[in-house]
């Protein structure tokens, strides 16, 4: 038999093949919101809308957008789609700026949420067999039941130990001898610190494969990991409010970008601030509706994620830019728009420096100030650290490098190895220094 590298059909299937699908389910899903969910039935009115006039896939765009402050509102059940009876889970956000933004599953969406998982591990190179380690948190976050339910799906082996519990992490990699390990990028590092404090061999573990999502990273953390750990780093994408990791995942044939599984979630681009649908290859912020969810399909929901759509090349499907950032995320300093991933590649360059980071912004004063919070390497602290013209002139040439690629000065303080804080889920980048 042929060996293949995908793991459903309709992920080589004709470009018209997929959007006819498309627009064959969305016309059903938007009646179904229309018909069953108040909110979507007056906000289409609103806008002077109705699902008849979906005639052609790009009429979509006639449909008005749904935001998160819109999910807020209609807390904690309002947009379901389906009777409370048949929802037979539910997740939710953290909640930290304000109320949860609360999902729900049917049997049907849980089935199509595993299939989509199981689809991103086969595409990272995972297979039947494997053994996988589940680092992402159980519970209401989706991650971990999430990947877990994938990874059962495709027919690996589970080990379902959550986030957290380091020395129990380290110990099972090293019993179980795991193939693949899906985890926040962030504590992966810090897994990986671990393992080097310990004296583990952590290029010839078992780990060959790490599928990585739930915050940006780069590609010099990806490149970092691969040299550290001599494994395959992929990137996972997915929002608890559409699906749940998922949405969209790297081919180990194709690196680079992530392949959005468009059979169950339609992408679009547009511009934030207008508002306007732009073409292929051009930057903006990422816009989804379901396909496939029966209990709570969201209709142009803004993600607030900055990328770009492409055409395929290994599958037939779209491919969207890696994420590097949020509209959330984006820092303005002095006038200059910042992300933290582009502080995060000038730190990953520097070898003198850990891969840890933190960005305080201080409010203090009328203008923004940014303060980078960066630690040093344990074999080179001692050298630096103890010595002022040495820290000046590592200093010196970092803030260079900032004000170069960035545009702006920056403060610089130094931190002693394990000076800052360790993540066991998303990393905590950003603080803020506020008037008193």
């Amino acid at each position: 038999m042929e060996k293949r590298n995908f793991y459903e059909p309709i992920e080589v299937a004709s470009r018209d093949e997929i959007e006819a699908l498309q627009y064959a389910r969305l016309k059903i899903v938007l009646q179904k919101v229309y018909e069953h969910v108040p909110f979507y039935k007056k906000h289409f009115d609103a806008h002077g809308v109705h699902p008849d006039d979906f005639k052609h896939l790009e009429d979509i765009q006639k449909f008005p957008f749904t935001e998160k402050q819109h999910l807020r509102e209609n807390y904690p059940f309002g947009l379901f789609a389906e009777p409370r009876e048949k929802i037979l889970r539910v997740h939710a956000s953290s909640g930290t700026t304000g109320k949860p933004t609360v999902v729900g599953y049917t049997k049907n969406d849980i089935e199509n949420w595993a299939k989509v998982v199981a689809r991103s591990i086969y595409a990272s190179g995972g297979r039947p067999g494997d053994i996988l380690q589940v680092s992402y948190g159980y519970g209401l976050f989706t991650g971990g039941l999430g990947a877990h339910y994938g990874a059962e799906k495709l027919g690996c082996t589970v080990i379902p130990i959550s986030g957290g519990n380091t020395e129990k992490q380290l110990q099972l990699i090293n019993d179980f001898k795991p193939d693949i390990i899906m985890v926040t990028p962030s504590y992966m590092l810090n897994l990986l610190e671990h393992m080097q404090a310990k004296g583990m061999d952590a290029k010839n573990c078992s780990l060959r494969i790490g599928i990585f999502g739930a915050e940006p990273w780069t590609n010099e953390v990806r490149k970092y990991i691969q040299k550290e750990l001599n494994m395959q780093a992929t990137d996972i994408y997915g929002l608890s409010e559409i699906i749940g990791p998922g949405v969209a995942n790297e081919c180990f044939e194709d690196l680079g970008d992530l392949y959005v599984w468009e059979d169950h979630f339609y992408p679009e681009i547009i511009e934030s601030k207008t508002l306007k649908v732009l073409p292929e290859n051009m930057p903006g912020e990422l816009v989804f509706s379901s396909l496939t969810k029966e209990a709570m399909p969201l209709i142009r929901f803004r993600t607030k994620d900055l990328s770009c759509l492409m055409p395929g090349r290994v599958r037939s499907m779209r491919r969207m830019q890696k994420i590097l950032g949020r509209n959330d995320d984006m820092l303005i300093i002095r006038g200059v728009n910042v992300f933290p991933s582009q502080i995060e590649e000038i730190i990953f360059s520097f070898h003198e420096l850990a891969p840890l980071y933190q960005l305080e912004v201080d409010k203090s004063e009328s203008l923004n100030k940014l303060v980078v919070h960066i630690e040093m390497k344990a074999s080179h602290a001692k050298a630096i650290l103890g010595q002022p013209q040495k820290q000046q002139a590592l200093s010196e040439r970092i803030r260079r490098r900032i004000k170069e690629r960035v545009g702006i000065n920056v403060e610089l303080h130094f931190h002693e190895s394990a000076g800052i804080e360790r993540s066991i889920g998303k990393a905590k980048r950003i603080i803020e220094k506020k008037n008193v």
